[in-house]
């Protein structure tokens, strides 16, 4: 469902294609130290001041003790670090002095897995070049790079032209992310966005791709997206206000003044997107909510072109469009199509009233996406916690199937220019198979490998073993726990095990090749991913069952999934390193106060902890859309009650706690620092044994972490650590 927002998803598996390789670290997979190293010990900071503030709502007292590490020019912060208050800098840079001593035992872990994972992954590696006319166009990365080159190559002769060097771009900046970098129709341009602070605050630059230098035109605060005219004299693009909303649509003109507003939301719970329909007719302005979804259709032919709705929003109904000939082909929920379906609609006469159904709803298969070729429709679903990509022509109707045969994989689309294309371009991967990028001719059904993830240290799928297990949640519900380990690996109950959840915002988790993972694996680990509630991973009612008043399946789902893990013998009770981030932190909050001994350890990546306060400030950007996902708890009573039982921060109890490792981004607009600087705080205080509780905050970086490949790479090398840590502590 491509008109999805989530605002709080964590880049799950950020690195696992394009990690760099250090050929003087090049070795085969290590085995386990019979001896790693755990953690060390230290004194922690001074306990954080409490300043507590007591406030009602709906007869109930909450207290907060730490709400002072916001700060009151918290917006300025998101656009310069510098700007944060001293004291509250002073925190933070204690906290981080604190994580380094504890982690300094680990120092040389960890760089022997930054140098394994980087060992695992092809420098100079490149994407499969895409045809947009006489051009090829592609990405690339140099030896020893850390930020991707945007290349082109004639089709004719292949002599290749770089259009953008990420590397040179970042020179001078501490954090740096290009957004998109996309070239007009005439070839002759480039709009391309950055981010140079992780606040996701992007501007947009125009390269002249003959000179190769920057035209005068910049945007500044937009959402990165960049829209090109069909004529190539200007550009749409999604403007950020002074709150961090998505909320207007510009049309920018090459070389003119002031830009022009085409499409405005005033409400703050909706978000504003926009993107190039497949047939290059349109610009789509996608409008989405939690629960409902608008579209409306840009003449990209037309400079002067006034935004038309597809079907105005109505509630709980979502849709999302693609354009062929006379028609538009609709993936919707509508009429109780709880798995969604596709229509069909005349172009001239899009509404609702006149859809016809193309592809019937049926429940328990979801449809995620679909795409439209000039005589094929295409889509992605999924059905029992496994993907399928479906072929249907629309001369004869009859579907054929492209599906794989491993317990656990996973499927995407790969993005195309041209609108007549004769192959679909899609991926492939699981847990022990690299990623593999094919084209599917639609004609012949013939499949043609077009790449395969290459690791130089080497890797056989055959030395390791993948599962799909179920596990029984406390309601019955029968939750999916994909499985990696070594081959042979004994099942006694002794191993370590890694267990990553999320569990939000409709979010399936896919069961993908990480080379990241197998520094774990093959040192004895466990990897395991909980499906919980609140993705969409066994249909749509997997998530309404882990969304508001139903959130708590969630959290009983992933302890469900450790429970079960240990029956099986997979591993045992405190050998259990939990991981999550983002919504997914909230996740490791709520089992910590829940099931402590469960766990050696919890790493929690930018986490959503202090729920309840957060959605009690309407003045937080994210806050309004998040209502019709967690609850309004200004307005609703029930909703108050439900969020206060289960909010990590306001949940913390007096009891033993494991050693936790949480994760910030001073500039995250998401989950903003203060959340698990608060969190760690009142852990602290409150805890009677166990630890320690470490924070660690990046000065310079957002909800993504650090930006550079490599610098990415030491932070996972450091959480891995962590972990090995904490299981080394914890062995029998």
């Amino acid at each position: 469902m491509g008109e999805i927002h989530y605002p709080r998803l964590k880049r799950l598996v950020s690195v696992a294609w394009v990690i760099p390789q250090d050929k003087s670290a090049r070795r085969t997979n290590m085995a386990a130290d019979p001896t790693p190293p755990t953690l060390g010990i230290a004194v922690p900071p001074r306990a954080v001041e409490r300043r507590p503030v007591v406030r009602s709502f709906h007869g109930h007292a909450i207290e907060d003790d730490y709400g002072w590490l916001r700060a009151e020019n918290w917006q300025a912060v998101l656009r310069d670090p510098a700007a944060l208050p001293q004291e509250i800098r002073d925190v933070l840079e204690a906290e981080n002095a604190y994580s380094a001593a504890v982690l300094e035992p680990l120092e040389g872990l960890s760089r022997d897995l930054a140098a394994e994972m980087r060992g695992r992954i092809k420098e100079d590696d490149s994407t499969v070049p895409s045809a947009d006319g006489p051009w090829l166009y592609y990405r690339r990365y140099r030896e020893g790079g850390e930020q991707p080159l945007f290349c082109r190559k004639p089709v004719a002769d292949g002599v290749e032209s770089v259009l953008l060097d990420g590397d040179r771009e970042r020179e001078g900046h501490p954090f740096f992310a290009i957004g998109e970098a996309v070239h007009a129709p005439s070839h002759a341009l480039l709009g391309w966005s950055a981010d140079s602070k992780g606040s996701e605050l992007h501007t947009i630059r125009i390269r002249d791709l003959a000179t190769g230098a920057d035209l005068s035109d910049r945007v500044e605060q937009t959402e990165g997206s960049v829209v090109w005219l069909n004529d190539s004299s200007g550009f749409y693009y999604v403007r950020v206000d002074d709150n961090h909303r998505t909320a207007q649509v510009f049309r920018h003109r090459i070389g003119r003044g002031e830009d022009d507003l085409v499409f405005e939301e005033l409400d703050p719970a909706w978000f504003v997107g926009i993107d190039r329909g497949q047939s290059g007719a349109f610009a789509i302005i996608r409008v989405s909510d939690h629960n409902a979804s608008e579209c409306h259709l840009l003449d990209l032919d037309d400079p002067e072109a006034r935004p038309r709705c597809v079907e105005p929003r109505a509630r709980d109904v979502r849709y999302s469009v693609e354009h062929r000939g006379r028609n538009l082909y609709i993936l919707t929920n509508a009429d109780g199509a709880e798995d969604f379906k596709i229509v069909s609609a005349p172009l001239d006469a899009p509404g609702r009233a006149n859809w016809r159904d193309e592809v019937a709803h049926r429940q328990g298969r979801i449809i995620v996406a679909h795409t439209v070729y000039p005589d094929y429709l295409v889509r992605l679903e999924r059905e029992n916690g496994l993907p399928s990509i479906v072929i249907r022509p629309f001369a004869s109707g009859e579907d054929s199937i492209v599906a794989f045969d491993e317990e656990a994989y996973s499927l995407a689309f790969e993005g195309r220019y041209e609108f007549d294309a004769s192959a679909l371009r899609f991926t492939y991967a699981s847990p022990t198979t690299p990623r593999e990028t094919y084209d599917y001719d639609l004609r012949t059904h013939e499949r043609v490998l077009r790449k395969r993830q290459q690791i130089p240290s080497g890797h056989d799928p055959a030395r390791y073993v993948t599962h799909r297990l179920y596990a029984e949640a406390p309601d019955g519900a029968r939750v999916p726990v994909t499985v990696l380990h070594k081959a042979g690996l004994a099942l006694d109950g002794r191993a370590p095990l890694l267990l990553y959840g999320y569990g939000a915002y409709g979010h399936p988790l896919a069961a993908s090749f990480s080379a990241n993972v197998l520094s774990l694996v093959d040192r004895g680990f466990v990897y395991a991913l909980a499906h919980v509630r609140g993705g969409t991973d066994k249909g749509w009612h997997w998530y309404l069952d882990g969304k508001l008043a139903n959130k708590p399946n969630t959290f009983s789902d992933f302890i469900a999934a450790a429970h079960h893990l240990i029956a099986q013998s997979y591993t045992s009770q405190g050998r259990i390193v939990a991981h999550g981030g983002s919504a997914g932190g909230m996740l490791m909050g709520a089992v910590a106060n829940l099931a402590p001994e469960l766990f050696a350890g919890i790493i929690a990546n930018v986490p959503f902890v202090d729920v309840l306060n957060t959605m009690l400030d309407a003045s937080l950007p994210l806050t309004p859309p998040e209502w019709l996902e967690w609850g309004n708890p200004i307005e609703d009573a029930s909703a108050f009650e439900a969020i206060a039982r289960y909010s990590p921060y306001d949940n913390v109890r007096p009891q033993a706690y494991p050693p936790i490792f949480a994760l910030a981004g001073l500039t995250d607009p998401r989950v903003t620092y203060w959340e698990p600087a608060k969190w760690v705080a009142r852990l602290r205080a409150t805890m009677t044994s166990g630890g320690p509780i470490l924070l660690k905050t990046n000065m310079g970086a957002g909800h993504g972490g650090a930006s550079g490949r490599f610098d990415r790479l030491a932070e996972i090398a450091e959480e891995y650590a962590f972990a090995l840590g904490c299981a080394a502590a914890s062995r029998p």
